[in-house]
């Protein structure tokens, strides 16, 4: 079986409307396809089928397929991965474009429309395009540059993905080399490291070992993980395990400190001033050694091996501090004479805290940080191990991954869909809130379509396995959440530019201020040098600047998930959160998208007549309008001839000798029919939301149907929730102004744009981008493909359709506006949340880091203890793990619950 695909190929030898019907339902009859749509000139196959399967049924009913010649353009001013899937989506949307290949500076495509129409689709995207030179014409290539990629993330759709999890990172310089030693390797597209995962998600054609061998190299190590399952149970050990150890080594290092700390606190000589003092000191620098030895031996390790690759990271800084306390007092403790008495002071005290509380701040981190992935693993919680198959009649129970394609499976009351399905037999309510985030179940009957990990409320159904393994949509939403959760927007690579250079700066900044209290402080200076140098070590936080926006984009995009939102990347929240301009596609979006036929108006003849002769033409048709007009009519359906549609207008033919024409007032013109003087009865269906349909004989007006496409229930009180964001609403309809305005009016849109056609609705939100306006594109990911790709957020309704999870931004599952709100709102909560950890982390190394110098000295007399700023290291880090597990509670606007079915606060 193939996998999951559109098929669109080129036709010729169609004459009339049967040609086109035949071709269509021997198509349908194809094992595994979804979706069939056929004309004339094009044949677009979707589902589980091979393009040579169609090819096959096309030439076995004596039609063919004709070669096409390859269309070469070279292209100007794409400037990132972005660009590209705008140009790639918007030829997606062409029946007339059966295959290309796209880079930021070469197209090529196999396609019916002219290179000129081409050059037009890609200047109207802002782009420009010229048809390539013999002596330019080589095969497409994909453009790998590593530190682009690395800060872009962009990948081909073809790259293989392979996930390692990671060691011995601690901040977020290490990221920068580990991304950096694997960007390096020929074949890498793409590498993402999560420092708060500790894992690498690797796009190419790379070899594996060849990923582990370059981390090693870089001094960590990294292990080859690609089963989900798997790897969330081995990152859910390490987590464990280091929180155990961490926690461990805490109480062994407070236990020694504490009580030394305690001693100079109540009055207890620190100084070395007699023998017995030596002895005692000693002592105690051996235990402070052994403390060195083993709770902190992982410091100095990690601080060796960025040494060894020239580079600093967290553990230098924790090294160099708690290093340099303990080599002062134990040279005191030595050589006592060949220090000042006033500077014979030891800081073993401040060693063994130092150790214990950044320690104990990394205990309480890994905790919090386990909690990160939640939203993750409950999507992974939902899929089931095992599944009731039915084998000859007898039904047994099979691991899951022994399940195929096209087997028989029972699902019981209460359990769960074990692999995606078509229902066969039985009748059923489905549970699916926890992939669409809505509430109510839906009703499942024969022919309707099963998803892994719902639940069967009531009744037993059978159903045939449709997709299994990674190619169900629960596999595929947690792969896109997993690689959403790696992503990472422009504001984290801002930091992450700060962060690399953070640690040179630090120690660059505690040799300063040794250099100025020996030469400026007062005495004892060697004390005061030290002191204030270990205290700038200790107190600077890489660590808190590395977790701020990783942690938020996880859970951020991990919540998103559980509201039904499936979110493409970091970058998608950080565009949706600067959205001040909602675009929606009335149809199927503010509506339910199954238009009813509600008012018959015959102007010559009765309405049986009419309804027969609107049923004759719309048989060949696949509008919306068209399927309501035949759900009306239960009647035998003339034959009719020469059938025609003209995009936009409407459709014509011949029914009994005579020709018959059916739209809207264009289609009218079209054919010679004058319609002005029912203008009146026009206007009273548009004031009540109906859209007019025309239909004439014999070039007279016969009569005129209205067809209604009810509002959805919840779309005025989203529409009220988007106003309360501050966002601006517009809606792009097909229908006439009075019928856009009545609908609009119901609820409450902002700016209405009547009468477009599909391809106009890309020009309506280029305009608006360019009043100046941030614009976010609701559609149904297929039809609005390019307005979708032009606008700076894409948000495809209703369907997780491979198109609309590939060209959209945003994915939303529940086909409601409700599902607009969240999205933005969430993305608004996250951009909060990333910027309040950046904002604090930076704050508190701004203003920490020049008291830890002394800056304060000259006006109170005092100093900042190191133990203090090793308590507020660790606090920093916990703080910002803290925040960021806040948008965890994150609410949607609309609705009383929370994804998971449990009350939330508003995460701000």
């Amino acid at each position: 079986m193939s996998e999951q695909s559109k098929v669109v190929v080129p036709l010729s030898g169609l004459s009339c409307g049967g040609c086109v019907r035949k071709l269509s339902e021997a198509l349908q009859a194809l094992d595994g396809v979804e979706q069939v749509q056929v004309d004339k000139q094009h044949a677009s196959v979707s589902g589980a089928v091979s393009r040579e399967a169609v090819v096959e049924v096309v030439e076995s009913l004596g039609y063919e397929v004709p070669d096409v010649p390859p269309v070469l353009l070279n292209l100007s001013g794409l400037s990132c991965g972005k660009c590209v899937a705008k140009v790639k989506a918007a030829l997606d949307a062409r029946d007339d474009v059966f295959a290309h290949e796209v880079n930021k500076t070469r197209l090529q495509a196999r396609t019916t429309a002219t290179a000129d129409e081409l050059i037009a689709l890609i200047e109207s995207l802002g782009y420009e395009a010229t048809v390539a030179s013999d002596a330019d014409a080589q095969p497409v290539a994909c453009e790998v540059n590593v530190s682009e990629t690395a800060q872009t993330g962009q990948h081909q759709a073809d790259d293989e993905l392979h996930q390692f999890i990671l060691e011995g990172m601690t901040c977020a310089s290490c990221v920068s080399s580990v991304e950096q030693a694997i960007a390096a390797l020929d074949g890498v597209s793409e590498v993402r490291v999560n420092l708060a995962e500790r894992t690498a998600a690797v796009w190419g054609s790379v070899a594996p070992a060849s990923v582990e061998q370059a981390v090693k190299d870089a001094g960590y190590s990294a292990q080859l993980q690609d089963d989900a399952e798997t790897r969330r149970a081995e990152l859910a050990d390490n987590q464990a395990a280091q929180y155990q150890r961490f926690r461990r080594d805490a109480w062994i290092a407070l236990a020694v400190g504490a009580p030394l700390m305690l001693w100079g606190v109540l009055g207890g000589s620190m100084a070395v001033d007699s023998t017995t003092s030596r002895i005692t000191w000693g002592v105690v620098a051996l235990i402070t050694l052994a403390l060195l030895a083993t709770v902190g031996r992982h410091y100095f390790v990690g601080a060796w091996q960025s040494i060894k690759h020239r580079r600093a990271t967290m553990d230098t800084l924790v090294a160099l501090g708690t290093g340099a306390a303990w080599l002062y007092s134990t040279a005191v403790v030595l050589m006592p004479s060949a220090f000042p008495d006033s500077a014979r002071h030891v800081y073993f005290e401040a060693t063994a805290m130092i150790l214990g509380l950044i320690t104990l701040g990394h205990a309480i981190e890994t905790r919090a940080r386990a909690k990160t992935s939640a939203a993750l693993d409950r999507l992974l919680d939902l899929q089931p191990q095992t599944a009731l198959v039915v084998i000859d009649g007898k039904e047994q129970t099979v691991p899951l991954a022994d399940v195929t394609t096209g087997m028989t499976l029972r699902l019981k009351p209460g359990a769960k869909v074990a692999v995606d399905g078509e229902v066969s037999d039985g009748d059923s309510y489905v549970d699916e809130s926890m992939l669409t985030g809505e509430p109510l179940a839906v009703h499942k009957a024969v022919g309707d379509t099963l998803h892994a990990g719902t639940v069967n409320q009531s009744g037993t159904l059978l159903y045939r396995a449709t997709q299994v393994g990674k190619d169900t949509m629960l596999a595929r939403i947690i792969t896109l959440v997993r690689q959403a959760q790696t992503s990472k927007p422009a504001l984290a690579r801002l930091a992450d530019r700060i962060a690399a250079v953070f640690v040179p700066v630090v120690v660059g900044i505690a040799v300063l201020t040794a250099l100025l209290w020996y030469a400026f402080g007062p005495e004892p200076k060697i004390s005061y040098m030290l002191i204030t140098a270990v205290t700038v070590l200790i107190i600077a936080c890489p660590c808190a600047l590395g977790l701020a926006t990783p942690l938020s984009v996880t859970i951020g995009v991990g919540r998103a998930a559980e509201l039904g939102v499936l979110v493409r990347d970091a970058e998608a929240l950080q565009l949706g959160a600067a959205v001040d301009t909602v675009v929606l596609d009335k149809t199927g979006t503010l509506t339910e998208g199954k238009p009813r036929l509600t008012t018959v108006h015959p102007v010559y003849g009765d309405e049986a007549a009419l309804l027969a002769t609107a049923a004759a033409l719309e048989q060949s048709s696949e509008h919306p309008l068209a399927q309501a007009i035949l759900a009306a009519h239960d009647q035998a359906i003339q034959p009719l001839q020469d059938f025609q549609s003209l995009g936009g207008k409407g459709v014509q033919g011949v029914l009994d000798d005579s020709p018959v024409a059916l739209g809207n007032a264009a289609m009218m013109v079209a054919v010679g029919v004058d319609v002005r003087e029912h203008d009146d009865t026009v206007q009273t269906m548009a004031e009540q939301g109906e859209t007019p349909v025309y239909v004439a004989c014999d070039g007279q007006l016969i009569g005129i149907l209205g067809i209604s496409d009810p509002l959805r229930e919840d779309s005025a009180q989203a529409i009220k929730a988007l106003h309360d964001l501050g966002l601006r609403v517009v809606m792009l309809t097909g229908d006439v102004q009075a019928t856009a305005d009545a609908i609009a009016a119901k609820v409450g849109i902002d700016e209405v744009v009547a009468g477009v056609l599909p391809d106009g609705k890309a020009e309506v939100v280029q305009r608006l981008q360019k009043e100046g306006r941030r614009v976010a594109m609701v559609g149904d990911g297929i039809n609005d493909a390019p307005a979708l790709a032009q606008a700076d957020v894409g948000m495809a309704m209703g369907g997780g359709t491979d198109v609309a999870i590939e060209s959209a931004a945003f994915t939303l599952m529940r086909h409601s506006v409700i599902s607009v709100v969240d999205a933005l709102a969430l993305s608004r909560a996250t951009l909060r949340n990333m910027k309040g950890n950046l904002l604090g982390a930076f704050i508190y190394n701004a203003v920490g880091i020049p008291i830890a110098a002394g800056i304060l000295y000259p006006f109170t007399g005092a100093l900042l203890s190191p133990v203090i700023a090793g308590g507020a290291m660790a606090l920093s880090s916990i703080t910002v793990v803290s925040n960021a597990n806040r948008l965890r509670l994150f609410r949607s606007p609309l609705r009383g619950q929370s994804g998971n079915g449990t009350r939330a606060s508003a995460a701000q």
